[in-house]
């Protein structure tokens, strides 16, 4: 190479800006663009989920049993009389009474419109502890807008699914962080040992991955007192899904650094008198992220379908706590299913919360991957 090549190699590396790990990361990421959908997908179901009062035009908790499974309203721009309104507006449902059956026939009353406002003054809740009244979305007092319709107690179905949000979600969170601390520390731990350490860790490992996983969360849910408080049932549910769900994630980690721990960057740890957890966490343990991460965003949708269906079936959380799989309960019936088919919307969070986190960890596991980083 001559003396001329140098230099402009020279002046190209001066001109470029110097980049972090967490920058060329951030960088990468953006490119992704299914992840940036799934990061957008999972904001959205947290921002529902913590401002849940402030997006229900009712009160999810207030019972209004002459509007049990009212279904959906529709939301018109041209009334009755055919006229076009720029101003979105609903109509009231009524009900009349098969002469047979005796089965509730909806209609909308279309003598009275109601129209729909943005940042409403409605019934009272609390936030962080501060009463408030604003809404997204309402219509005067007399109107009534449910976007996705009513369950057997009349009780508002969009509302209850934003605030069921909050424990499903809030639940998977917790005990992932639970899994992950678990699983990461002891797969690390088991690949940098060896020797007895990782045998006796790996022999409890395959012993726990025996063991069927659905019938045992379902009977350890089972053996929860009835009587206990209900969020002592979401504390002790939330670890039981995580003692169960760390396996995959230590096995994984534990692959990576078998693989690492012979490496020059290791070994000159080593020679420089670096102790045992300042290696594991300060070298191997942010190289083993990317894995970490991928177990992590599969781990979130597994504990947010388990509870749902622990939930179903009435041995997962209980009322007064909301979860999807609570209003999920509401559609076992089938001839329930059949009358009021809009009880299995509040499903569509559960779709788009596991969707949302396998894209986004798609795109994570891509960028934090340091070998894939251009």
């Amino acid at each position: 190479m001559n003396q001329s090549t140098e230099s402009t190699l020279s002046d190209v590396q001066q001109n470029e800006p110097y980049e972090n790990y967490y920058q060329l990361v951030w960088k990468r990421f953006r490119k992704s663009k299914i992840a940036i959908i799934g990061g957008l997908m999972t904001l959205i179901l947290a921002i529902l989920a913590i401002f849940s009062d402030f997006f229900s035009p009712s009160d999810p908790t207030k019972l209004h049993m002459r509007r049990a499974f009212q279904p959906p309203q529709r939301i018109h721009s041209v009334d009755a009389e055919g006229s076009f309104h720029f101003r979105p507006f609903v109509y009231n449902l009524v009900f009349e009474y098969h002469p047979k059956t005796f089965e509730r026939l909806w209609r909308e009353d279309t003598s009275q419109r109601y129209t729909v406002k943005f940042f409403v003054r409605s019934w009272r809740y609390k936030f962080l502890g501060i009463p408030m009244r604003w809404h997204f979305i309402g219509v005067k007092e007399e109107g009534t807008i449910n976007l996705i319709g009513t369950d057997k107690f009349g009780r508002d179905l969009w509302g209850r699914a934003c605030r069921a949000g909050r424990i499903s979600l809030a639940m998977a969170l917790f005990a992932t962080i639970i899994s992950v601390a678990v699983g990461s520390v002891l797969g690390i731990v088991s690949g940098y040992y060896g020797g007895w350490v990782d045998g006796l860790l790996q022999r409890f490992l395959e012993l726990l991955r025996s063991l069927p996983v659905l019938p045992l969360w379902m009977a350890l849910a089972a053996v929860i007192p009835s009587t206990w408080d209900a969020m002592a049932i979401f504390v002790v549910m939330s670890i039981i899904f995580a003692l169960l769900g760390w396996t995959t994630l230590a096995r994984e980690v534990r692959g990576k650094v078998m693989a690492l721990r012979e490496t020059d960057f290791i070994l000159a740890a080593k020679e420089m008198g670096a102790s045992d957890a300042r290696i594991i966490f300060r070298h191997l343990y942010p190289n083993s992220l990317s894995h970490i991460i991928v177990i992590l965003t599969l781990t979130i949708p597994e504990i947010i379908l388990a509870e749902s269906f622990l939930s179903f079936l009435g041995i997962g959380i209980q009322p007064p706590l909301i979860s999807w799989g609570v209003l999920m309960r509401n559609a076992y019936n089938i001839q329930t299913l059949g009358s009021h088919p809009w009880i299995t919307i509040p499903v569509a969070f559960i779709l788009v919360a596991v969707l949302g986190f396998n894209f986004l960890g798609d795109g994570l596991r891509d960028a934090a991957d340091p070998y894939s980083i251009v």
